[in-house]
């Protein structure tokens, strides 16, 4: 259970700091504060529900396909955040590519170092001979 409420944590996070980073690079991308939090909660919850959907039916369909999986449902979930909450604003194609490729990059790289620095004092005292479960 403390598993699972930490990847839920670090997910949020990382997804928080993908959003941030492409709005910050990207001038037709723009994230409200006031809508910050519900942006950040549909983009995670969207990604938490479509990716292993998506991946089953590039199993099923096209597994030259299952690598881009990642690629899809980030665009998926950027528009479903665009289109429900008032928080995220994308226009124009180019963006759209961007906003895809700089979000999941940055997600990606969070999910590996947020542990690291978030359980850093968890990580250091556990046993070195002890296997993770």
């Amino acid at each position: 259970m403390i598993r699972l409420v930490a990847t839920v944590v670090v997910s949020l996070i990382a997804d928080a700091i993908a959003l941030v980073v492409a709005a910050q690079v990207l001038d037709d991308m723009a994230l409200d504060a006031s809508g910050f939090a519900l942006a950040v909660v549909l983009f995670a919850a969207t990604s938490l529900l479509l990716e292993p959907l998506l991946r089953q039916v590039a199993v099923r369909n096209a597994p030259a396909l299952l690598g881009s999986t990642a690629l899809v449902c980030t665009l998926v979930s950027l528009v479903v955040t665009a289109v429900v909450g008032d928080g995220l604003r994308i226009s124009g194609a180019l963006t759209w590519v961007l906003a895809t490729v700089i979000v999941w990059a940055v997600a990606v790289a969070a999910r590996l170092l947020l542990p690291l620095i978030i359980f850093k004092k968890v990580l250091a005292e556990r046993p070195a001979g002890r296997a993770t479960a």
